[in-house]
């Protein structure tokens, strides 16, 4: 799915973080009063009338700054800008126009990309007056909103659907099996991809970071074409210290979402650190397929239990990602490396799996019965009728009880244990929804 993408760009503290939340109906970028808060750019999606595009809201643009951050910003968002389809120039309808916004129109015209101009802070229709002073920055559409109480959103949704190609969206989709190799840089993700190609796709050398983009690359397994997605490494942003370098790690977020199942390679000398528990929460949030592939193996001495050691820890810092199967490579060896394609080819097939509804009540209905939720805090019992799975890419089920709202997520952690004690999902997660009957 190739949705269009729609960037947010304006000065410092004119709302952009407070819109990008209202319309996707999220609370991922931060929002405060003090202006600068957020200088990365956070990918979401929104939906409008069965139409759904992505949406990037990106840091306060300062032109001419000398700041490091801003200029880091500053040099982010013209990236984006080179990416997306159309911009929402978000304007301070409160304050007027700031010297800041006449530079980012300067700079936005010659984007030759679809501009809308948006008023934002006028909350009532009393105060649209003050949309009119802001033709002058050269847009003509210029719209009033109020991102904190969504007023004229919808009639901004409406117009902006209209003005987007959803064509790429209804293309042929892609039916062949998409592996992402992901991770830190320089932990071997180039060298696995030519291990399995056989040859020298992407380039490899020590040096971090070498690979800047995400490279597609089609390998035949026997008879069956599988896309592999060599990404460039993903590093704690406190390490980027290039702004090429971050436009990498935002395409490698990209291309994990795009992907079916995705291997995340670590160190073996080294294990797991804290952007490796990164990766595996976004991989999570994203609902793909999830493989470890503890590359290196061949360095680590073969003493008695070595891996059986090894994969205990590595599962304790896991904690509850116990579903995710781990395996030890040597890329440059070709120690197991096809294990990990036919692995990810079992995962594939768990994310389509479908469980009937008879089945699943004959079976789990009365564990969870037997093992109820906790009352609610007014103490009134909760009772689970029926439970079936949806989902047409990943499985997700559904538990039809009253008081759905009052479910904590330890029980549907529980509920998550003894579906995949049943039914297996290896290397898949599950999304677990409590609804009114």
């Amino acid at each position: 799915m190739n949705e269009p993408l729609v960037l947010i760009v304006g000065r410092p503290n004119v709302g952009k973080s407070t819109l990008f939340n209202r319309l996707t109906k999220s609370k991922e970028a931060i929002v405060d009063d003090f202006s600068g808060v957020t200088r990365d750019r956070i990918y979401g999606e929104v939906e409008w009338n069965g139409k759904i595009f992505k949406l990037i809201d990106s840091g306060g643009y300062v032109p001419e700054s000398d700041d490091l951050f801003e200029k880091a910003i500053r040099e982010q968002v013209e990236f984006a800008i080179e990416e997306a389809d159309l911009l929402f120039f978000v304007v301070d309808g409160r304050h007027g126009i700031n010297p800041f916004d006449s530079q980012i129109a300067k700079m936005l015209r010659s984007s030759n990309k679809p501009i809308y101009v948006l008023v934002n802070k006028l909350d009532t229709a009393e105060m649209s007056y003050q949309t009119s002073d802001f033709y002058t920055l050269g847009f003509n559409k210029v719209v009033d909103i109020s991102g904190l109480n969504g007023r004229n959103l919808g009639d901004l949704l409406d117009e902006v659907i209209s003005d987007l190609d959803f064509s790429r969206t209804n293309a042929e989709i892609d039916t062949r099996l998409k592996i992402a190799m992901i991770g830190k840089p320089n932990v071997g993700k180039s060298s696995l991809t030519n291990a399995l190609l056989g040859y020298d796709r992407t380039i490899v050398t020590n040096i971090p970071g070498t690979t800047r983009d995400s490279i597609n690359s089609v390998l035949k397994y026997y008879g069956e074409e599988i896309i592999l997605v060599d990404t460039a490494g993903l590093r704690r942003k406190s390490k980027i210290t290039e702004n090429i370098e971050y436009y990498s790690s935002v395409r490698t977020y990209r291309a994990l979402m795009e992907s079916d199942v995705s291997i995340l390679l670590i160190d073996a000398e080294i294990g797991l650190e804290n952007q490796d528990q990164r990766i595996i929460q976004e991989a999570i949030r994203r609902m793909k397929g999830l493989i470890i592939a503890v590359n290196k193996w061949d360095l680590i001495e073969k003493e008695t239990n070595t891996a059986r050691d090894f994969e205990r820890k590595l599962r304790d810092e896991l904690g509850s990602v116990n579903f995710v199967p781990i395996v030890f490579i040597s890329a440059l060896n070709k120690q197991r490396i096809f294990k990990l394609i036919d692995m990810a080819k079992e995962i594939q097939t768990e994310r389509s799996k479908k469980i009937s509804t008879s089945t699943l009540n004959d079976i789990i209905l009365p564990e969870l019965q037997k093992n109820p939720p906790p009352s609610t805090p007014t103490g009134r019992e909760i009772k689970i009728k029926y439970l079936t799975q949806v989902g047409e890419y990943y499985p997700m089920f559904f538990i039809f009880s009253n008081e759905p709202k009052h479910v904590p997520d330890s029980y549907k952690r529980f509920v998550e244990r003894i579906i995949r004690e049943n039914f297996g999902f290896k290397g898949v997660p599950i999304k677990i929804i409590f609804k009114e009957k």
